[in-house]
């Protein structure tokens, strides 16, 4: 997914995202990434992620995220 790559590292170019895990439990992302991760991937992707999906284990490492917009798409 390249859009949401492009998020991610505009997000935080200074996390490798394709090797990272535990991104929130990790507190590598805090939650005003979260809000603007989310944000972006609403508006960007054109899909609403509902407020029971903002959970840890959907925003830990990217494949997880990847899953999560597909669920949308």
């Amino acid at each position: 997914m390249d859009k949401l790559n492009e998020i991610l590292e505009d997000i935080r170019p200074d996390i490798d995202f394709d090797s990272a895990e535990s991104l929130v439990d990790g507190n590598i992302l805090d939650s005003f990434d979260i809000i603007t991760l989310v944000s972006r991937i609403n508006e960007e992707l054109g899909i609403e992620i509902s407020v029971d999906e903002l959970i840890p284990e959907n925003f830990n490492s990217k494949k997880a995220m990847e899953k999560l917009i597909e669920k949308y798409q």
